[in-house]
């Protein structure tokens, strides 16, 4: 096998003038443009990943402020349901404290009126009895009642300090003397001696009657006046039943 060096030599020189044509005008350029790009594309991926990482804050700082919105709400909501227990529970108290004075007031009334219907009754009730004792003690009245009124009276002109017995006797002095019935010229006699021996004077007496007595012989005089009749038994009676009743 013969070799042509001329020919191996003009080939090779051939692809050298390739190479270093290929050198200048192809990887040169293509490396440069691939190194632009390599930088390029590490400048999107910094800027994707800044993109990224402000996504990510922007998220976090979503989340946290809808938790504060969530908390917020809540707070808002508790508040709120604070405020109406609050006010339901003012609500029944206000109501219940209205019913309770309702029912005070109502119980009051009721027991008023019920008070002031007893008191009716019983001032109707006593008057009805002391009337039917006037009738029955009108019936009563004789010899025998007069005579014991009598005493009476003279008991209770004896109990009477001195010094009003003494003023009886005074010259001037007129004593009236009222009995339920008139009585007779003796009677008024009898009344005079016993009443004078009560007094321990002969004081001028005057008599009366009044029906209204019922009974019983009064006597009246300028600084005194003795009763001692049924009437005013009866109405010390009915005093005493009303203030029972108070």
């Amino acid at each position: 096998m013969t070799i042509d060096w001329w020919t191996l030599g003009l080939q090779t020189i051939n692809v050298a003038v390739l190479i270093w044509l290929l050198g200048r005008f192809f990887w040169k350029p293509l490396a440069a443009m691939i190194e632009q790009r390599r930088v390029a594309a590490g400048q999107i991926l910094a800027d994707a990943e800044a993109k990224r990482d402000e996504s990510t804050a922007a998220l976090a700082l979503i989340e946290k402020t809808r938790a504060g919105f969530a908390r917020e709400r809540d707070k808002i909501l508790a508040a709120a349901h604070d405020d109406a227990e609050a006010a339901r529970t003012a609500r029944l108290a206000k109501a219940e404290a209205e019913a309770t004075a309702l029912q005070a007031a109502t119980t009051a009334g009721i027991e008023k009126d019920k008070q002031a219907a007893d008191t009716a009754w019983s001032a109707t009730a006593s008057k009805l009895a002391v009337e039917i004792a006037q009738r029955l003690a009108a019936r009563l009245d004789g010899p025998v009642v007069r005579a014991t009124f009598l005493d009476w009276l003279v008991k209770e002109i004896q109990a009477l300090p001195a010094a009003a017995r003494k003023a009886v006797g005074v010259k001037g002095v007129v004593l009236e003397a009222i009995s339920a019935a008139a009585l007779d010229p003796a009677d008024q006699d009898h009344y005079r001696d016993a009443i004078s021996t009560a007094f321990g004077a002969k004081p001028k007496i005057t008599f009366k009657s009044d029906p209204a007595l019922i009974a019983g012989l009064e006597l009246r005089g300028p600084t005194l006046v003795v009763s001692n009749s049924w009437r005013a038994d009866l109405t010390h009676i009915l005093a005493d039943l009303a203030h029972d009743r108070r």
